[in-house]
């Protein structure tokens, strides 16, 4: 997994966005250099593919979280 990966799942889980508990994709790439930021964004599109994080619709638009049955494998990959 890529250092970028890592760093997003790693963001999600300090901020303990995990299940119910969501934040938007704007808010998980904040702080991050601006020319990375696009590139994060597709990374957070694949994360969601590959079953890491899951969306929530919500009335003020989509938000993420990690995936709450892969947060062990979340905590292993960061060195939690």
């Amino acid at each position: 997994m890529n250092e970028l990966k890592l760093t997003i799942l790693e963001r999600l889980y300090r901020r303990g966005k995990i299940g119910a508990s969501h934040t938007s994709i704007e808010s998980v790439v904040r702080g991050l250099p601006k020319h990375m930021r696009g590139n994060a964004k597709k990374v957070v599109r694949q994360l969601i593919k590959d079953g890491w994080i899951v969306q929530h619709p919500t009335s003020y638009g989509m938000q993420i979280a990690l995936n709450l049955p892969r947060v062990q494998e979340v905590r292993q990959l960061i060195g939690e």
